[in-house]
């Protein structure tokens, strides 16, 4: 089975009500058309609804395929901002600038999930990731117990001449900047738990440094020792190792060679990279030099799901990530 079917599948298998708050952009359209189509979800599109009724006819969409909330004359426009004023009002955000946040589309989605009404959100597609985080982070907010919100790409390797075939994780590619030996750690459990319920296989971590077990002494490098040892003492069921380089934690013959004593013996199936430099052009080399396809960036931490597309996004961009937001709500 292909890395992307098991997800969808478990997405069919689960179908869960996503929102979608750029709703009249061609690319967002034709992804929802098409998960809905699918059965992987049942889809709400926010945004002008002339506008998007126009694009589904483009579309040809059936009639009643999708949902769609306009935030200026939505039945849920009062009571979202309601929530939303109760909410923020220690921020100082009284009810009028509650109602005019309400006029976001990224606000009204992510109320919509807070209050129930949704189970999951996707944007990005046209904003950027820092107002779809901010959006999802003052909002939704953080799981219980979560004290670091990050993300990771799903990474899948299925062209011919992947030496490894399958579904890996790399995180963190697009939040964290430079976190400390804990919020490592944190991304490391939250990831492998991510690969855990995505990929319906047992996570394998790599801490990945400049430095395979000692080779190179650094702070840098230490940190990812600390990292390592912090994750252990947290979650002691994860098979995790570092300090590894990554030719170290991918491939057998090299771990071999230079850490002999690894649990990963090269199988490493997430990767967590030290810092967003190395992740973000780490993801990106995969996927423009090594043809990995790469979904994401995919929010983990937050208390419901609330994912990020790329500005670039294709509609099929658009469609993986309303199944990948499915199978989290699901889990």
């Amino acid at each position: 089975m292909k890395p992307l079917d098991h997800i969808l599948q478990a997405a069919k298998a689960a179908p869960r009500r996503i929102v979608l708050a750029e709703g009249e952009d061609p690319r967002i359209v034709e992804g929802a058309v098409r998960a809905a189509n699918d059965g992987l979800a049942e889809i709400v599109l926010v945004g002008n609804r002339d506008t998007i009724e126009a694009r589904l006819a483009e579309a040809d969409a059936a009639p009643g395929l999708v949902l769609i909330e306009d935030p200026a004359v939505s039945s849920l426009t009062p009571r979202l901002a309601s929530a939303y004023h109760a909410l923020r009002a220690g921020k100082g955000v009284d009810a009028e600038a509650a109602a005019e946040a309400l006029r976001s589309p990224l606000v009204f989605a992510a109320m919509m999930v807070r209050e129930g009404e949704a189970d999951g959100t996707v944007g990005g597609a046209v904003a950027t990731t820092a107002d779809t985080v901010r959006a999802a982070l003052q909002t939704i907010g953080r799981a219980p117990g979560v004290g670091l919100v990050s993300s990771f790409f799903l990474m899948m390797l299925c062209a011919p001449h992947h030496v490894r075939k399958g579904v890996f994780v790399f995180s963190d590619c697009g939040l964290v900047v430079d976190p400390d030996a804990a919020g490592l750690a944190d991304i490391a459990i939250a990831s492998a738990r991510s690969y855990e319920a995505l990929a319906g296989a047992p996570a394998r971590v790599a801490m990945l440094s400049f430095s395979t077990a000692g080779s190179a002494a650094h702070e840098r490098v230490s940190k990812v020792v600390e990292a390592t040892r912090l994750a252990h003492a947290s979650a002691p069921d994860l098979v995790i190792d570092g300090e590894l380089q990554f030719d170290s934690a991918f491939v057998e013959a090299v771990s071999t060679a230079k850490a002999p004593q690894s649990v990963l013996h090269g199988a490493a199936n997430v990767f967590v990279f030290p810092n967003l430099d190395a992740a973000n052009i780490g993801y990106k080399i995969a996927q423009r030099i090594g043809g990995a396809t790469a979904i994401g960036p995919i929010l983990q931490g937050l208390a419901k799901p609330a994912n990020d597309l790329s500005r670039g996004c294709s509609a099929d961009d658009v469609f993986h990530m309303i199944a990948v937001t499915v199978v989290q709500a699901a889990g």
